[in-house]
């Protein structure tokens, strides 16, 4: 090796380096040999830890011992971890044996414990080879060491190894990089067994109801809590499960589920708090560059007031039609006579118009993909104040919008079509409800639901399926009431709309087909089969077994046809304010008409593969807070008797569907209870949990 610079080192002095891979003392070790014999002191490790014991008895190769804990077993000779030249008269009484091991044990814990191992590393790392036990003890214990020193090296070295290897009685120092890392992962464990600690200690507090529930916060606390939040939203895949479950233990909590009982008493979680968006992580609120984006945003800035193309259609009477509390107006309607013919308008909110492409905003909100709507709050899209403000067809403001403009007959044959840029201003903003009170007495109400019921009439004898089942709208209110109703979708004003956007998208499609200009395009091959005619609206029953049977919506930047709705193409692009997918293809249009640089297919390939996962996790959001909210409304009527329509039949017994709430639920039965489908029953509320996802229901 050379000259290392380390042979002054107090601890090297008096020692011998070989060059061949091991370092020896300079002198003669009187124990090295030991005999195995009854009554001599040996030491084994067992779960990880050192224990004193004499041998009793010599079994070939093992030996039967009697432990400094006063019990007795048997162990290979070969896993002892230390065999010392001391003895113990075997003979005496057995508790002055245990004593005798006893005083043993801690005077060599003592000895371990004077034991400097990080100096000894300093001072011999250097030589990468091994060092014998004799050795490493003659190091450890400059002055005569005994049998003693020799096993509280061992025990010393076997309780730390974060500077040498430890085999064999064999002691190898670890490079500088492994002991970095060793410390490393020692502060880590350190920083577990507090965080645990502080866990347990709080989880324990709060379920007693005490007031140090709510100690002041600290960075170990903060990340037990957080262990604990992590383990109830994602079990055994959360991070830190093992810690949560160690705090689990440690508070003498029974289950996964105290976890949000503890969390709510401590205020950390709301009692309906919904955890679907930290599953999902789905944020609620935008980043403070898109909202100071947002506020630079102009309502309507100059060049789009005089922008060549743009058609000023402020003095057109235009209305919208949406559901009580809507903000956000991304749509709205007119209608014009023309001779024996209607020229119908429907007008989009020009989004595209404030919100760059590719933008900060833009950036942030494909990562949203599209508005969340659930009963007790609203995630949007894009920022509140564009969605709900300056991109809104509010009544009486002005606002750029892309307006579809289609000539048809009173029987719905489009006559002809055009689509172009526009400045638009709402006269009259409606809910479905005053629509549907007007719709006989107005007019261009009257009319666009002439033209709606003619057009989905052309669709039905094109192939189109229809499917209808009611809306259940779950409402809370802010004290936390639910209420709950089932809303007709063939109410007047909510075909209107339907059939007006259906056909609005459907023109957009050929627009965009008709310009090869490549977008998301919506088709849908024929479904696996079909339970009833076009003539013939089917039953409930038929109607939600029929949904079962429609094959998947294929997205795809060319067009196809799209069998439910009997079209020969298909987009979606009245709703850019909500869906990122429509704004994209309202993009593709303001391209064809002129107005930015379209997307090249690829990008939109890209777009189609980018939204997936949010607007994946954004449906299941939806659908799981909706299921929540009914379910709270039917926690209430537990032993309460609702009709029911049996779906199928299982192994164990029936899926029934309660067409009051449109909730599908298991039905066990006993005995020989033959029941078939579309057969009418009555089910009990037996059980109902909103928190843990539960309804059980039973006949009768």
């Amino acid at each position: 090796m050379g000259d290392t610079g380390y042979t002054g080192h107090p601890l090297i002095t008096g020692f011998t380096h070989t060059g061949h891979g091991c370092i020896h003392p300079a002198r003669n070790a009187p124990w090295i040999v030991k005999t195995m014999e009854p009554g001599r002191i040996v030491e084994y490790i067992d779960q990880q830890r050192i224990f004193c014991a004499v041998i009793l008895e010599v079994q070939d190769q093992r030996v039967r011992l009697l432990n400094e804990n006063n019990r007795e077993l048997n162990h290979k000779r070969a896993r002892l971890s230390h065999v010392s030249t001391d003895r113990v008269d075997i003979t005496q009484d057995r508790e002055r044996i245990v004593e005798a091991l006893k005083q043993y044990a801690q005077k060599r814990k003592a000895l371990s414990r004077s034991i400097d191992i990080r100096g000894i590393w300093e001072a011999l790392h250097v030589y990468e080879e091994w060092i014998d036990l004799d050795s490493m003890t003659g190091f450890c214990f400059l002055d005569e060491p005994t049998s003693d020193h020799e096993a509280a090296v061992i025990r010393a070295f076997f309780e730390n190894r974060i500077y040498f290897k430890f085999d064999n009685a064999a002691f190898y120092p670890h490079p500088e990089s492994v002991v970095e890392q060793n410390i490393a992962r020692q502060e880590a464990e350190a920083r577990v067994e507090r965080v645990i600690a502080a866990g347990g200690s709080w989880f324990q507090a709060v379920m007693r109801n005490e007031a140090s529930a709510s100690p002041p916060s600290s960075d170990v606390l903060d990340e037990a809590i957080d262990a604990l939040q992590q383990y109830y939203l994602f079990g055994k895949e959360a991070p830190r499960a093992s810690a949560a479950r160690a705090i689990l233990k440690k508070a003498g909590a029974d289950s996964q589920e105290a976890i949000f009982q503890a969390m709510v008493r401590a205020g950390k979680w709301q009692p309906d708090e919904n955890l679907d968006l930290y599953r999902f992580d789905i944020q609620r609120d935008f980043s403070d560059a898109a909202m100071a984006e947002a506020a630079r945003t102009e309502t309507l800035p100059e060049n789009l007031r005089n922008q060549p193309g743009r058609v000023d259609l402020t003095d057109m009477p235009i209305i919208t039609i949406d559901g009580y509390g809507t903000m956000d107006f991304d749509d709205a309607l007119s209608i014009e006579q023309a001779g024996k013919n209607w020229r119908i308008g429907v007008h989009v909110a020009d989004v595209g118009a404030q919100l760059e492409k590719g933008g900060g905003i833009d950036r942030e909100i494909i990562g949203r993909g599209t508005s969340i709507y659930m009963p007790d709050e609203k995630i949007p899209m894009i920022p509140v104040d564009l969605a709900e403000r300056r991109c809104s067809l509010i009544e009486g403001e002005i606002r750029p919008a892309i307006s579809v403009m289609y000539t048809v007959t009173p029987r719905a044959e489009v006559l002809e079509s055009e689509i172009y840029a526009s400045l638009v201003r709402v006269g009259r903003q409606l809910t479905y409800s005053d629509a549907d009170q007007m719709v006989q007495s107005d007019a261009s109400l009257r009319m666009l639901h002439e033209v709606a019921v003619n057009f989905r009439k052309r669709r039905l004898e094109q192939g189109a399926l229809q499917i209808l089942l009611p809306e259940v709208h779950v409402r809370v209110f802010p004290g936390g009431d639910v209420a709950v109703r089932t809303v007709s979708r063939e109410s007047p004003s909510r075909v209107l709309v339907s059939e007006m956007m259906i056909m609005a998208n459907w023109l957009m499609a050929r627009f965009l087909a008709d310009n090869n200009m490549p977008a998301i395009f919506r088709s849908q091959p024929e479904p696996k089969g079909r339970l009833y005619g076009s003539a013939d609206e089917g039953t409930l029953f038929d109607n939600w077994m029929q949904r079962r049977l429609l094959s998947r919506v294929v997205l795809a930047s060319d067009s196809g046809h799209h069998s439910g709705l009997g079209l020969d193409a298909y987009t979606t692009a009245t709703s850019p304010i909500r869906k990122y997918f429509d704004l994209a293809t309202q993009r593709q249009i303001r391209a064809c008409l002129g107005l930015e640089t379209p997307y090249a297919a690829e990008e939109i390939e890209w777009v189609l593969q980018v939204l997936k996962e949010p607007l994946s996790r954004a449906a299941i959001v939806q659908s799981r807070r909706n299921r929540y909210w009914l379910l709270k409304y039917l926690e209430s009527m537990q032993g309460e008797r609702v009709e029911a329509i049996v779906l199928e039949k299982r192994r164990d017994g029936y899926v029934v569907l309660i067409p009051e709430y449109l909730l599908e639920c298991k039905v066990s039965v006993s005995g020989q209870m033959n029941l078939k489908p579309k057969d009418i029953v009555q089910v009990t509320f037996q059980h109902v949990d909103a928190v843990r996802d539960k309804l059980a229901v039973f006949l009768g």
